[in-house]
């Protein structure tokens, strides 16, 4: 099946016509006797799609009759081609306040305490949830949702159980901005602190333990504006960018509250982006202008083999582009999965894709006529699980025995070994184990005959003696009569 598919695709490549490449069965001569006989063809393999969400906040900006006013989250498709994909009502989502998993869409509500959330799949609002305090900020993690608040607190809400957690108000002013890992919860305020936060500790069962912050990083000297974070585990590389309004975006070892670099700019930086490797920091900033500051370059700015101390302040002064003036300013930055494509939403409605060349010009994707406020790639490839959420349970507060609602995504029943061996990838290795396992008693141990046959043979041997003995006695009494009667 390899070849036939391999010698199909070279024929493609050299531009002869093939008539592999169709998905369906269909019949041909056969060379011989004029026969026919059928092909029975694998379709081809799927191109994976590149796809992302965008979110509007804000009156339209022209009377445009192609725009609907009542979308507010589009799902768009980047590659292989670019489409508006599909949309959702009745949503106007600030910045940060945007989030995407594989089954559901959260979007929190500006200037509201509420989230509503979208099926995926129907593409349709499943249900809307209400808050004690407005929401300021939004991320997701697996199937918790972290939410920041005006007042300055964290929230976190199970949406396989309800159960909601809510920290103190460690902040002072409002949560602006959150980034997370499967690990920790970084909260970014207004008051210009940024909380490191153990995930594992939130979500303690133990309601009696006072939920604090693991450390504080406090060396902006304004309202943080947006937080980038790397997705590497390790204590020594565990690496987060934060940009704030005095003009900095400073680059910590959030494990440790170290500063490694920070950087200067000619205007406040509005978001950052990392990208996937955290090899780069892209950040975007109120002049329009888009940056592209290289961490690990030909002169690397933080690690073992960076040539200045960490203590240095770099003066980022060239951009790699800058947005026309009808775009406005950028209020988010996206990169796609590997990295190699950057998008960026303006308050003037406008969605740009930016090439990574120095004083390149960006490409306008699409226009909502509306100030974009979120741009978010959804998971592309999903790690294998056993459960999927089958919906979402709202939050509550009240005590009470928490139940986990979700759907098996897998059989109970165990695969057969021919299962097993269909569908691998040549001879198992429980199965070449076995076979060597084999080999090794058989030359180990004597051969002997199996125990049935053997219990036959001693059956036969026991009736054989019992005859020759009976002939003999026999033969016995016959010699003694005959010389009785001479």
């Amino acid at each position: 099946l390899r070849s036939f598919t391999r010698a199909s695709g070279v024929r493609a490549a050299l531009g002869q016509p093939s008539q592999y490449l169709s998905g369906n069965a269909t019949t041909r001569p056969s060379p011989h006797y004029g026969a026919r006989f059928v092909d029975t063809r694998c379709p081809p393999p799927t191109m994976l799609s590149e796809e992302f969400y965008s979110s509007i906040c804000g009156p339209p900006i022209t009377a445009n009759t192609a725009v609907s006013k009542d979308v507010g989250i589009y799902a768009h498709t980047l590659s292989p081609s670019y489409a508006v994909k599909s949309t959702l009502k009745k949503s106007a989502t600030p910045a940060n306040c945007l989030a995407v998993s594989d089954s559901h869409v959260f979007a929190a509500q500006h200037e509201k305490s509420q989230v509503h959330v979208y099926s995926r799949s129907r593409g349709i609002q499943e249900t809307t949830v209400t808050f004690p305090e407005r929401i300021r900020s939004l991320a997701l993690i697996d199937d918790v949702l972290a939410l920041g608040t005006s007042e300055g607190r964290l929230m976190l809400w199970e949406t396989c159980t309800g159960r909601q957690l809510t920290t103190p108000p460690c902040h002072v002013q409002a949560v602006s901005c959150l980034a997370v890992t499967p690990h920790h919860i970084l909260t970014g305020s207004e008051d210009s602190n940024i909380h490191v936060w153990t995930l594992s500790r939130l979500l303690e069962l133990n309601a009696s333990i006072e939920s604090e912050p693991d450390r504080t990083l406090s060396n902006h000297r304004a309202a943080i504006t947006s937080l980038a974070i790397s997705p590497s585990v390790n204590p020594g590389t565990n690496i987060c960018v934060s940009s704030s309004k005095d003009k900095t975006c400073i680059i910590w070892n959030y494990q440790t509250g170290e500063v490694l670099r920070t950087l200067l700019f000619p205007a406040a930086p509005l978001c950052v982006s990392m990208d996937p490797c955290a090899r780069a920091v892209f950040v975007s900033s109120e002049n329009r202008s888009l940056y592209l500051v290289e961490l690990l370059g030909e002169k690397p700015l933080i690690g073992p083999n960076s040539a200045e101390s960490s203590s240095t302040v770099v003066q980022v002064n060239s951009p790699i582009g800058v947005a026309d003036e009808d775009a406005g300013p950028a209020s988010c930055l996206a990169l796609n999965y590997d990295g190699t494509t950057v998008l960026s939403g303006h308050t003037k409605g406008k969605i740009l894709q930016w090439q990574l060349a120095e004083n390149g010009h960006p490409t306008e994707l699409t226009d909502l006529n509306a100030s974009v406020t979120n741009l978010v790639f959804p998971p592309l490839l999903q790690a294998p699980r056993s459960t999927k959420p089958a919906a979402v349970i709202k939050p509550t507060q009240a005590e009470r025995q928490y139940t986990f609602t979700s759907q098996l995504s897998t059989s109970l029943k165990q695969e057969t070994r021919f299962a097993k061996m269909l569908n691998g990838f040549g001879l198992p290795n429980d199965m070449l184990e076995s076979a060597v396992l084999s080999f090794q008693e058989a030359q180990a141990q004597p051969i002997t005959e199996d125990e049935d046959t053997q219990r036959q043979t001693d059956e036969l041997w026991e009736i054989i003696n019992e005859q020759r003995a009976l002939q003999k006695l026999t033969m016995q009494r016959y010699v003694e009569a005959k010389s009785s009667h001479t």
